[in-house]
């Protein structure tokens, strides 16, 4: 069975930075494309962030790019979304997912697995 857990959200004001793991296991074979999405009170699911196995296909939703960095450790199964320069709309629960796309993908359809979500929590 395959578990995806998010860590290292919480409460921070803005302008200030918070760093998200997120570790898969379960499985031995290596997802291809891991990344992060993000669903806040009243509102849709967002892409937020995706990278695939080989790095070499990244991308980032357009209200973060600049600001969030994803980042991968294949030999860990883990992924980290770093949060720079947080605004209050940047409150919402991130959820860490993982599929078998060969590219990074915004389409919430091209993962396989998810996780229960962190929230975080951005004062103004």
């Amino acid at each position: 069975q395959v578990q995806v857990v998010e860590s290292g959200g919480g409460l921070v004001q803005a302008g200030g930075s918070l760093r998200l793991s997120c570790a898969v296991s379960g499985r031995t074979i290596n997802f291809n494309t891991m990344g992060w999405f993000r669903q806040a009170p009243g509102k849709e699911r967002e892409f937020v962030a995706a990278k695939s196995w080989s790095g070499l296909s990244t991308d980032y939703g357009d209200s973060v790019k600049g600001r969030f960095t994803i980042s991968r450790d294949n030999g860990k199964g883990t992924v980290y979304l770093q949060m720079n320069s947080l605004k209050a709309e940047d409150t919402a629960v991130y959820y860490c997912t993982a599929g078998g796309a060969s590219r990074a993908s915004m389409k919430d359809r091209s993962y396989d697995y998810w996780g229960q979500g962190t929230q975080v929590t951005v004062s103004s």
